[in-house]
């Protein structure tokens, strides 16, 4: 059966490595790439909705001062979205809450200080669920305007499957970069744990906090590695596919995966082994199945201890998912919190020692398509244990699903392979699509 036709509002714009070489190479000016970008916004917003923050006015200056310097930085005249919950120094930063929406910083996250100097046009700020929880905003899916584009990163995502912009940063704290990636269709790379600085971002929960970012390719995910990392950046190179080895496991979660989520699995792996690749059954031991649920202890506790002062001040004024999690967060006692850092520990331990001998780990990144309706994000059950675990991760679309919504896969890696799962992002991707 054919799927249904994507929504008009699915656009790419153009990549940020060829913004950055027509900028460097004098083709186009950056007030040149603002303006176009302005245009996508104007055409794509009214019914997307994913920005809390954008002033043409200041797009254009930034734009300005660009072309009045020499053009320098790996993301010259990038127009990159910034999640709403890091801070930056000329727009206001809600944290998306209420209760902060007079809220002006004083100085940029690192990250959004990173970006500027490396020459990005900083364009404004996506809608973020309250605190990067559950509450969601009014971001609309660009493939279904009825369904969520998930959470945290809502507004990250659907800007970037709008073509709205071709890079935009989240984080990803239980699944809020993996989850939107895959219902809005688009990459997006989770980077190991503490690799990027997360100050300046409203902290929530220390161990599992992670700063990543979204794109329409991987060559774009690398781009933006390389600027953050101060590195040269080199352009992927994809492997041959035939000689790829490939870990793929269902997950101890695999019951959460709905009729879409199976069916399109199932799709995914039998192209993956029509192309050649071998594909090798693993899984962690039955004993760390507890692992999603060590997560949800984790995160309580430390985000009770994160927002005391914000649930002491604005109580009731703070939606009910932050007020309910941080009630459970503080029933969790030290020596129950200390016992599941230390099966995390065990749980690293072991993961790492099964992605020994294949070149990544593919797991689900999604229970299936986005769910109908606005008044949720959607179930991260799919990015807990990675998160948890501090591994790197890369959602990779391509698959569609029954209703003709994108389904993703999680590429996982071992530390610091971001690079390495990247590039098999590039190859496999092809052999995904429709």
């Amino acid at each position: 059966m054919p799927h249904p036709s994507p929504s008009s509002l699915v656009a790419k714009a153009p990549s940020a490595v060829s913004t950055r070489t027509a900028l460097i190479e004098g083709r186009q000016t950056a007030r040149d790439i603002a303006a176009d970008f302005l245009e996508r916004v104007a055409l794509a917003e009214p019914v997307v909705r994913a920005w809390q923050h954008l002033e043409a006015a200041q797009v254009l200056r930034q734009a300005q001062a660009l072309d009045e310097a020499v053009p320098a930085g790996l993301l010259a005249g990038v127009p990159i979205a910034v999640k709403d919950i890091f801070d930056t120094h000329d727009m206001p930063t809600g944290y998306g809450s209420a209760v902060y929406a007079r809220h002006r910083p004083a100085a940029d996250a690192d990250i959004v200080a990173a970006l500027r100097g490396a020459g990005a046009i900083v364009a404004g700020k996506t809608v973020s669920t309250e605190f990067a929880y559950f509450s969601p905003g009014p971001t609309a899916n660009p493939w279904d305007p009825r369904r969520t584009p998930g959470g945290s990163s809502s507004g990250s995502a659907a800007a970037v499957a709008s073509g709205m912009v071709a890079v935009a940063f989240g984080s990803q704290t239980a699944g809020s970069l993996i989850r939107p990636a895959s219902y809005c269709g688009v990459f997006a790379l989770k980077p190991s744990h503490a690799s990027v600085s997360t100050r300046g971002a409203k902290p929530f929960s220390e161990s599992l906090d992670t700063v990543g970012w979204l794109a329409n390719d991987a060559d774009d995910l690398e781009l933006v590695r390389a600027a953050l990392g101060g590195i040269p950046f080199v352009a992927l190179q994809a492997p041959a596919v035939a000689g790829l080895r490939l870990g793929v496991w269902r997950t101890h979660e695999w019951s959460y995966a709905d009729a879409s989520g199976q069916m399109s699995w199932e799709a995914g792996m039998r192209r993956l082994a029509a192309a050649g690749i071998e594909i090798v059954e693993l899984a962690l031991p039955q004993a760390y199945a507890p692992l999603m649920e060590v997560q949800k202890t984790v995160m309580a506790y430390e985000a009770a201890r994160s927002l005391a002062a914000d649930i002491a001040q604005h109580g009731e004024a703070l939606g009910v998912h932050i007020r309910e999690l941080a009630a459970r967060g503080r029933t969790i006692g030290e020596a129950e919190y200390r016992a599941a850092l230390e099966f995390t520990a065990r749980g690293r331990h072991a993961a790492c020692a099964l992605l020994q001998g294949v070149d990544a780990l593919v797991v689900p990144s999604a229970p299936g398509e986005a769910p109908l309706g606005l008044e949720a994000t959607g179930d991260p059950v799919f990015s807990r244990v990675w998160t948890l675990l501090g591994l790197p991760s890369v959602n990779v679309p391509g698959l569609l699903g029954p209703n003709g919504m994108p389904v993703g896969l999680q590429l996982v890696g071992d530390f610091h392979s971001e690079r390495a799962i990247l590039a098999l992002a590039k190859a496999i991707q092809p052999l995904l699509q429709d």
